[in-house]
Formats: structure tokens, sequence, C-alpha cells
């Protein structure tokens, strides 16, 4: 069973995607960036503010899958700057105390100029 996942209170694709795949008990979210849902524009500057609106914004898709940054597997998280990455673990771990396996990399640009993107593979039950 492959069912796409859709909310209006994340930000809708701003390309050929979805905001997530459910397949069977396997929900695989596309990486978020930090957009407001109404507006479509960045939020914030900084590496707290965006990564703030980024798990903001996973959390509305992994709600309208039925499930919680409780039921996560794994994450892939991309930072623009690697000196961001203490600030940005922090609000990661405010957000994500499962402990799932995770990969953090530095890439050398985001969509829209952004500090951050996350995406996250969870259990949906």
């Amino acid at each position: 069973m492959r069912k796409t996942v859709s909310t209006p209170n994340a930000p809708a694709a701003i390309g050929p995607y979805s905001q997530a795949i459910l397949c069977g008990n396997m929900l695989y979210t596309s990486g978020q960036i930090p957009l407001d849902p109404v507006t479509g524009t960045v939020v914030g500057e900084d590496i707290r503010t965006q990564a703030e609106q980024v798990m903001k914004n996973l959390e509305a898709v992994l709600a309208a899958a039925g499930t919680s940054f409780d039921n996560a597997v794994k994450t892939t998280c991309f930072l623009a700057d690697m000196a961001d990455f203490a600030t940005f673990n922090e609000v990661y771990a405010a957000h994500i105390t499962s402990a799932p396996a995770r990969s953090c990399v530095a890439v050398k640009t985001l969509p829209k100029g952004v500090l951050v993107e996350v995406e996250v593979i969870a259990l949906a039950e």
C-alpha cells in the first residue's frame, strides 16, 4: 500500500514531490526547510529559528500520517554550515527525544538559501 500524505499545516511542495509517502507502516518524509506553511516564505535568518520551523513543519507532516517524532527510526539532516551543528543539535534534541539513527552532513547550498533541511523516516501505526 502506497499513500501520499499531505497537510496544509506544512509548506506545500516546491517541486514535483510529495510532503511524505506512507508505504505500509513506514512513513518517508521529504526534506523540510524553514518555510512558513501559510506564506511560503523563509522563516528566520539564524540556525535556531530556522531549525525550530523545520521541526514544526515535520511535526505537522508526521501528525497528518498519524505518527510523531516518537516513532522516528532515521533522520537525515543537512546543514549549510557545520559551524551551526551545536545549535542545530540543541533544537533537534528538544524535539526528537527518541534517539533515532541519524546522519548530519554539510552541503554546499540548500533550496531558497536556507541553513537547514531535515527528512524523517518513521513508523506509522
